[in-house]
């Protein structure tokens, strides 16, 4: 007997199919036949995916800067996995881990190279807070919760030191089995250029569709050579939308070019939540089907390219054998104004809309889906 069955679940490619659940993992997809000690027929009427991971937020409540909690930008926007970007180095991880412990949604972290992590802007204009040693502890002591690296490289995180965290990132990298390591690109110094170019495959370049003069496009609205030699090596594009790192413009012209993002994030922390203009992950991953990205092509990036990308073997995949996390959700035909981080706006006439999502055995049901009474199906 199966713990729960799914009945008649839309996919993102509109397969209509059902999804048994067993001991916590997917037990079976398609026609399956059999009890369950629970069912709910979804009737075609909602889209059912592997469960959302949102691959950059802040979510370590202690941070001065850059705080919130993670059920908050998690599974109560139906995102059941989130990646921490930096928000701790050596210095708090710890403590991280131990707070994370009682959160519903799961959580993984990417190490903050500089050992004092986001506790101010500029984290990494002292070269003696990047130590190599402590930071290769800390993974040690937490293989399963630090899943990469990240470094901060725009000109009022790294001072004076321009592109030398970034070749110091590399080396621990290295010493630490060629964990991803994810870089944010901002304001030059350093230039994107000289970042991309010591970039490999596996390592992540997010705000990757910022509006800054830093960007990945030429003033004439071309590809930078240099980011196209780090795409063709296998260095992944990823959103990281945040409060002021993400153009409607850059986007729209770098998918005209075929530059899709392998990973839609939101960069979410409690001001930009509650404030604008990230608000949850389901919006940003509203604004690129506003941009033309097809469902299956937007569910995709927040499902089994996030797990790719991260090395999370069990996430991502509505396969026999995967976690059993879900997100169910609803297209919905609503003409809604987006804005981006440069206060420009684009006009949507469809919104994803978590509904619920099924975490370690138990449904959580979103404040929308409460309202829709999601299961009365």
């Amino acid at each position: 007997m199966f713990d729960l069955i799914l009945r008649q679940a839309r996919l993102a490619d509109e397969r209509i199919v059902d999804i048994a659940i067993q001991d916590g993992k997917i037990a079976a997809l398609g026609d399956v036949s059999g009890p369950a000690r629970e069912e709910f027929n979804l009737d075609g009427k909602g889209y059912v995916s592997a469960g959302w991971i949102d691959s950059h937020v802040h979510c370590y409540p202690k941070s001065p800067i850059y705080h919130d909690e993670p059920d908050s930008v998690g599974i109560a926007t139906g995102v059941t996995t989130v990646v921490d970007a930096g928000s701790t180095g050596a210095d708090d991880v710890d403590d991280f881990y131990q707070l994370t412990r009682a959160a519903t949604t799961e959580v993984y972290a990417l190490l903050n190279i500089s050992r004092v992590g986001l506790i101010a802007q500029n984290e990494l204009a002292r070269m003696e807070n990047i130590d190599a040693d402590v930071a290769g502890a800390a993974i040690r002591r937490h293989p399963d919760f630090i899943v990469g690296i990240k470094a901060r490289m725009s000109s009022s995180v790294v001072g004076e030191n321009g592109i030398k965290p970034l070749v110091r990132a590399k080396e621990i990298q290295k010493a630490n089995g060629g964990l991803p390591l994810m870089v944010h690109v901002g304001n030059n110094p350093p230039d994107l250029d000289e970042i991309a170019e010591l970039l490999g495959s596996g390592d992540i370049i997010t705000h990757c569709y910022n509006g800054k003069p830093n960007r990945i496009l030429t003033p004439e609205g071309e590809l930078r050579a240099a980011v196209s030699r780090a795409i063709d090596r296998g260095v992944r594009m990823d959103v990281g939308h945040g409060t002021a790192s993400f153009s409607f413009a850059v986007a729209q012209q770098a998918i005209s070019l075929g530059i899709l993002p392998h990973t839609i994030s939101s960069d979410i922390y409690c001001k930009n939540r509650i404030s604008g203009p990230v608000h949850s992950l389901a919006s940003v991953m509203s604004k690129f089907l506003a941009i033309g990205m097809t469902l299956p092509e937007v569910i995709d990036c927040v499902t089994v390219k996030a797990a790719e990308g991260l090395r999370l073997s069990r996430k991502g995949r509505l396969t026999p054998g995967a976690d059993a996390d879900l997100t169910l959700f609803a297209l919905r035909r609503q003409s809604t104004l987006f804005v981006d981080a440069e206060n420009d706006s684009l006009q949507a006439e469809q919104q994803i809309v978590p509904l619920a999502a099924l975490r370690a055995g138990q449904w959580f049901t979103t404040e929308q889906g409460k309202a829709e009474h999601v299961f009365d199906l």
